[in-house]
């Protein structure tokens, strides 16, 4: 769950990719792919993943299952037509795994106090940004399954529904794979419910206070090592 590239390298990539994705070396293999579905008369489906970045933690919820951030992104995400499954971080990897490889040790780095992070970090990301049901500054990591489309350039075995006879299904247009148009979607459906759970919490008429409220947040956050208790925490 780690990048070597930096955020704006990996945005470039994105956004110059034919199919969206960030991998060099993967790029032409996806679109080969692509190419021998269509020479099939064939569709082909495939996984995406969205990353939100410096999302302060304590987004969510640990007491009610409704306002759970995890539940919330993967109930959005599941909305989106032809998605499967959903996962965050290790997702079902983490089923597979003993505590030992997949629970993520906290460190703290004062130089990095002043980020939404406050300062604490992971060497690894297996939990994907999401704990107890709410974010805990780390990068959050939603990967969705996305099914082939279902309208076949050779059509598919089917019944008429009169006579209940053997049939076959027509062609109708579509495209052979449309991974990379719903990635579009999910980081756009992704945005929205993270930035729904940030406005529950820090909530204001302008974003003036918002933003006084986020601050304030942070501040207060940042005081909870200090030994003397000013109330006010």
């Amino acid at each position: 769950m780690t990048h070597t590239a930096d955020l704006g390298t990996l945005i470039a990539d994105r956004n110059n990719s034919k199919v969206a994705c960030p991998d060099a070396a993967a790029e032409p293999k996806m679109i080969e792919a692509i190419r021998q579905a269509k020479r099939d008369r064939d569709t082909l489906g495939g996984l995406l993943e969205c990353h939100v970045f410096n999302c302060p933690p304590g987004l969510g919820s640990c007491a009610n299952w409704y306002e759970k951030l995890d539940a919330r992104l993967a109930g959005a995400v599941m909305s989106i037509q032809a998605m499967k499954s959903v996962e965050i971080g290790l997702g079902l990897a983490a089923a597979r795994k003993p505590g030992s490889k997949v629970h993520d040790p906290i460190a703290f780095d004062p130089k990095q106090a002043f980020l939404p992070s406050l300062g604490f970090k992971r060497k690894t990301n297996n939990a994907g940004g999401i704990e107890g049901g709410m974010s805990n500054g780390q990068p959050i990591v939603v990967r969705a399954a996305m099914k082939p489309i279902s309208t076949l350039l050779r059509g598919l075995p089917s019944i008429d529904l009169i006579t209940h006879e053997a049939a076959t299904s027509q062609y109708e247009r579509s495209d052979v794979c449309a991974v990379p148009a719903a990635g579009v979607v999910v980081e756009n459906v992704v945005a929205f419910e993270v930035a729904s759970a940030f406005l529950d919490k820090f909530a204001g008429d302008t974003m003036t206070e918002v933003r006084t409220n986020y601050q304030a947040y942070l501040d207060a956050a940042r005081r909870l090592d200090q030994s003397s208790n000013d109330g006010d925490i």
